[in-house]
């Protein structure tokens, strides 16, 4: 196996994994560990090169030093993608060869499950490194929890719009049902909402529909669908220059990750057209708060991890605030909040 750093401005660490005997091609990436050790999920998807795999991993590191920022989580944030595809091309030497890079790293980068990687091949994981979380002896998958930290951001969102939390009535189309737009999908059925639902694999829009009775679209159509809220939840960059035209919603809130393709171009065309914008970073930040409660004290406290959890909506509150207060979009105004508790954080560590 041959681990090569790969110089980033702006980033603690990057490297490139490669094991030819374990089919195994990565990249791993610390963005920040001001605030704690940087932690992040494992992707596993078919990416087309090399060069779009750690353009994805860069992207998704920073976003987790932001999300913990603003969730006043003592963690950073870092990311590893693999290049294959989760459904046809795991093998046990490969989670392997991935434990010993994480490992590799001294401490610096936690694991935890992604887009195609379960709590199964992170036991794999587990057995070459022990800085891996999120498995079901420790915190658990953190799908549901990231569903739950949307459904509180989902009625702050009305609430600023509607001038109610509820979120009865209203319609909802979500992009990608997967482990977070299901889970998602669930609870804003008990919650009353009308539902209209997308996804490349038609078994888990079909599933959802039949739990729900959610109407069904095409993965294209679903930009366009008349709703109150659009979510997006399945991969990153699906609001740019070509969708954010068509989208007939008052709101676009999702657990999704790097869902602008351009954060200030895309950020501003949205407030242009009068939506109100939940920024990623803040409103899906439920599963990893829920994991970083593995690493309180006393050990994972579920009841401490439910708080932090719903207090999503207070952040997201806060984030409007500096947007109406300065003239900003929301993106913008959260990464400024981001900013501003990594710069708290700077000033309260101990001198060298």
């Amino acid at each position: 196996m041959e681990i090569r750093p790969v110089a980033v401005p702006g980033y603690e660490r990057v490297v490139r994994v490669s094991d030819p005997d374990a089919r195994l091609l990565a990249f791993i990436a610390v963005h920040d560990t001001t605030l704690g050790p940087s932690l992040g999920g494992m992707r596993m998807w078919p990416y087309r090169a090399e060069e779009e795999a750690l353009t994805d991993v860069l992207r998704l590191a920073r976003g987790m030093t932001y999300k913990s920022a603003v969730a006043e989580m003592a963690l950073g944030g870092g990311k590893a993608v693999v290049i294959g595809d989760g459904r046809r091309q795991k093998t046990e030497a490969l989670f392997l060869s991935m434990g010993r890079a994480i490992e590799s790293l001294g401490g610096r980068y936690l694991t935890a499950e992604d887009v195609g990687v379960n709590e199964r091949d992170l036991e794999i994981v587990r057995r070459e490194t022990r800085w891996v979380t999120g498995l079901a002896s420790g915190s658990g998958n953190p799908s549901p929890f990231t569903a739950r930290g949307g459904l509180f951001g989902m009625r702050a969102c009305a609430e600023e719009v509607f001038g109610s939390p509820s979120l009865r009535g209203l319609r909802v189309a979500i992009h990608g049902v997967g482990a977070v737009g299901g889970a998602l999908a669930q609870l804003l059925h008990a919650e009353g909402a009308r539902l209209v639902v997308a996804d490349i694999d038609a078994e888990k829009a079909q599933a959802i529909a039949r739990e729900t009775g959610a109407e069904i679209v095409s993965d294209e159509a679903i930009f366009e669908a008349p709703c109150d809220l659009f979510s997006p939840n399945a991969l990153g960059g699906v609001l740019n220059d070509r969708t954010i035209p068509r989208l007939r919603c008052r709101i676009v809130a999702g657990c999704a990750n790097n869902q602008l393709l351009d954060e200030t171009r895309d950020g501003a065309a949205l407030r242009d057209r009068g939506i109100l914008y939940a920024p990623d970073f803040v409103i899906n930040a439920g599963g990893i708060i829920n994991v970083g409660c593995e690493l309180l004290p006393g050990g994972y406290d579920g009841q401490e991890s439910t708080r932090r959890i719903d207090r999503i909506a207070d952040h997201l509150r806060e984030v409007f605030r500096i947007g109406r207060a300065e003239g900003i979009p929301n993106a913008a105004a959260a990464l400024r909040l981001a900013e501003r508790r990594l710069a708290e954080g700077r000033k309260r560590r101990p001198k060298a």
